[in-house]
């Protein structure tokens, strides 16, 4: 055993030192310009434990910031010049957040456009639906179905609209992207816009980008043995950009397998070439990431961004949080369709959010079109689903500092849910609906 027992985390909590956050941390900024040798981040990680323990005696307790300083000086000695940059901007970009967080995440995203902002607003308002109070009397007075009509109504005009856009650049288009943070419907809006396309003689293609993951033993850990899969580095993005300038130039390509059992990708496993009226489809959460789609013309692209925009505000006058929605819609369909523990999916969260905010919502506004994906009766289902599980998790990660965004959540959603009259009836929401996405019952192939 190390002389390093404990640290010192930013809010003052002492917890366990483990090396492997070390070489984790240094592996992920590797990863993030290109290098994949955990060997190497071994190694420097050990030189950082020297260090401290050089400095420290047993049982002393460094603090985090005295770390990472350290492991930017290691960095920096051995050579590594572009993993110290991307550490230090990670670092940096933390420290930001941080700073930023509370105002960020309390008011609407400033980088979806007002005029969305406002049509979901001014809808909710003519449907007394927003706030959870005029929600709650119109289930009072039995107007469930109508509040459930009314919502799937909205969305299906805007998945015409969008298909009705994307056909009027038919002749130019190559590519579709439908893309949108974890759980905002990607799977249903696809294949409703691909009925639409079918109609008038338009195939989309799916070039499934899941296959290009790298091997599992090639993504870094955090000290909970949690793999981030959220961050676009996960996936070849090199490969995705050949091929997809090759199927647009009219070549065949060899699309590699990922079996997510063994968590091992194959090469050159399956054919795929672009026949006439035939339009490549990426679903993919980083669609938008430029490293994925660079060099190809944004007129061959068609690029639509999902999030379910809902406009309703709790009794403080917050409005109810989009990540909250999405974190309750990845628990249901996590649990449904891969037998993945809800409270596991709330522990990866912070993965989750995190690579959004640095990694897709910078990119919303070089969409074509902006779907709001919200059903505004679905956090009635989940108060009914949900929220004696959030009220639980809210206890056990109370005093847990290494589960603060864990708690975070949980008390918000406990609170929030706890507000809603709790519906278990959901015979009157059709088998197309978004939402059965998530709660089950789809028509749709889920993945």
């Amino acid at each position: 055993m190390g002389k390093i027992l404990k640290v010192q985390k930013r809010s003052g909590a002492i917890v366990d030192f483990s090396p492997d956050r070390i070489t984790n941390a240094i592996y992920r900024a590797a990863v993030a310009v290109g290098g994949r040798d955990k060997t190497i981040a071994e190694n420097l990680s050990r030189q950082v434990v020297a260090m401290l323990e050089g400095k420290y005696p047993v049982g002393g307790v460094p603090n985090i910031e005295e770390i990472q300083d350290m492991v930017e000086k290691v960095l920096i000695e051995n050579g590594h010049a572009k993993v110290a940059k991307a550490y230090i901007l990670y670092r940096d970009d933390q420290i930001r957040k941080r700073r930023q967080k509370a105002a960020v995440e309390s008011r609407p995203s400033e980088n979806i456009p007002w005029p969305k902002i406002w049509h979901s607003l001014n809808w909710a308002v003519e449907n007394q639906v927003d706030t959870i109070q005029s929600f709650n009397e119109r289930i009072a007075r039995g107007e469930y179905q109508d509040i459930v009509n009314a919502s799937e109504i909205a969305y299906e005009d805007q998945v015409e609209q969008t298909a009705h856009l994307i056909l009027e650049r038919a002749n130019d288009i190559r590519i579709v992207i439908i893309t949108g943070p974890s759980s905002s419907g990607k799977t249903t809006t696809t294949t409703k816009i691909g009925q639409h396309l079918r109609k008038e003689g338009y195939q989309l293609i799916t070039l499934n980008v899941d296959h290009y993951f790298f091997d599992l033993a090639m993504h870094p850990k955090d000290e909970f043995g949690d793999y981030d899969f959220e961050t676009p580095q996960a996936l070849d993005l090199e490969l995705i950009n050949q091929h997809l300038k090759s199927l647009i130039a009219g070549e065949e390509i060899l699309m590699p397998y990922y079996d997510f059992k063994t968590g091992t990708r194959t090469l050159n496993h399956s054919s795929m070439q672009l026949k006439k009226n035939e339009i490549i489809l990426i679903d993919s959460l980083h669609g938008l990431y430029r490293s994925m789609t660079e060099g190809i013309p944004s007129e061959q692209m068609f690029r639509l961004y999902l999030e379910p925009l809902l406009q309703m505000k709790d009794d403080r006058g917050d409005f109810i949080r989009w990540t909250d929605i999405r974190l309750i819609r990845r628990m249901l369909r996590d649990a449904a369709h891969r037998a993945y523990d809800p409270e596991k999916t709330l522990l990866h969260w912070h993965y989750v959010r995190a690579s959004e905010l640095r990694n897709i919502i910078p990119y919303v506004n070089t969409t074509d079109a902006i779907i709001n994906s919200a059903m505004p009766y679905e956090m009635a289902l989940y108060a009914h689903k949900m929220l004696l599980s959030f009220i639980h998790w809210e206890e056990k990660y109370r005093k847990d500092p290494l589960r603060e965004d864990a708690y975070i959540r949980a008390s918000r959603l406990a609170r929030v849910l706890a507000q809603f009259t709790p519906i278990a009836d959901e015979s009157p929401i059709p088998a197309t609906s978004v939402l059965r996405e998530f709660i089950g019952g789809s028509i749709y192939e889920q993945h």
